[in-house]
Parts: C-alpha cells; sequence; structure tokens
C-alpha cells in the first residue's frame, strides 16, 4: 500500500490530474465507497484534502465511519465534472490518524469544524485511474476515453487484476475497449 505521496513520487502527472479532478469544485468532492458489516456498498459523497503529506478525509460519527474503522476498505471517485466526462478513482486502505499535531494541523488548514465528532483517515493508495474523454466541436464524445492505471505490486490489489509483476510501480496508459 503506498501513500498518496509515494504515488505522486512515482507518477505526478497521474496524481495531479486525478487530484484536479477531486478538487475542480475548490475543495475536494467526490464519492467515497466503504464497505458495510454484510459486505455490500455504502457509497456516501465526502471532502477528501490532498496534501503533500496524503490523502486524507475528516468522517463524522456515521455508518461510513464505522465501515472504515472496521474494515478500512474504500474506493474514491471523483464528483461528475460539469465540462466533461473526465473521471478519477483512487482505491486502498483507510486508516485512522493518531498523531494530534497532524490532525490539529489538517483541521485547521481544511476548516474542519472544531466541535464536530469527526475522525480523520489517512488513504493510501492500491489503484488510481484517470479516464479523459475527447469531445467533438458538437458537444458528443469522440471515441473510447484514454486511461491511465496505476497499480501498487506491494498493494492488497486482487489477484486477477495485478499486471506482470514489474520491479518499480509503472502507470499503464491503455485504451478502454
Amino acid at each position: 500500500m503506498a501513500s498518496w505521496s509515494e504515488f505522486t513520487a512515482d507518477e505526478p502527472r497521474l496524481a495531479d490530474g486525478i487530484r484536479l479532478l477531486l478538487q475542480q469544485y475548490g475543495p475536494g468532492f467526490g464519492y467515497l465507497a466503504t464497505v458495510r458489516a454484510d459486505g455490500g456498498p455504502r457509497v456516501h459523497p465526502v471532502s477528501p484534502v490532498i496534501t503533500a503529506d496524503g490523502l486524507f478525509c475528516f468522517v463524522i460519527d456515521s455508518p461510513k465511519r464505522r465501515d472504515l474503522e472496521r474494515d478500512g476498505r474504500y474506493a474514491l471517485h471523483s464528483f461528475p465534472a460539469e465540462e466533461s466526462d473526465d473521471e478519477a478513482y483512487v482505491a486502498g486502505r483507510a486508516r485512522p490518524v493518531t498523531d494530534d499535531a497532524t490532525v490539529a494541523r489538517l483541521a485547521l488548514a481544511a476548516r474542519a469544524a472544531p466541535h464536530a465528532d469527526w475522525r480523520l483517515f489517512e488513504f493510501t493508495v492500491d489503484v488510481a485511474m484517470l479516464a479523459r474523454h475527447e469531445r467533438a466541436a458538437t458537444g458528443g464524445l469522440v471515441g473510447q476515453p484514454a486511461v491511465q492505471v496505476w497499480l501498487d505490486p506491494a498493494g492488497a490489489t486482487p489477484q486477477a487484476a495485478r499486471p506482470t509483476p514489474h520491479p518499480t510501480r509503472t502507470a499503464r496508459h491503455v485504451r478502454a475497449a
């Protein structure tokens, strides 16, 4: 499981494209999928916080927080863009941040409500994806999207989705079929 900063160091352009889509409306905005106790998915809008140190999210006391505390698997998808069909996706594991100085610094920077019952989670990155869709002058989509996928070979990616082992993490540039 790579940290956001490790992923960014390995694939800065891909990470920047994902960050831009997650922050296209100012503060971060996306959909967080968690795993319910019965194994089903749960999806909620969230405001992820992206810094040079990592990818974080403040989560109030809620079913999604209990999901993350019980089973840290998550998927984060960008909110739909108004002017394109571009999309970003990141998945991995969430873990609570327990360092008080980090929590205080990020709460101040993200303007997290000081008296709310929230908990800060850091999201590691096992999979990252960015899809860019071309548009014709008429506004319709042209062809298949250009898709970039990054898989962390050290991560918990299901075996069927893993590429042939590589000595380093690499971005895969593929066209959707």
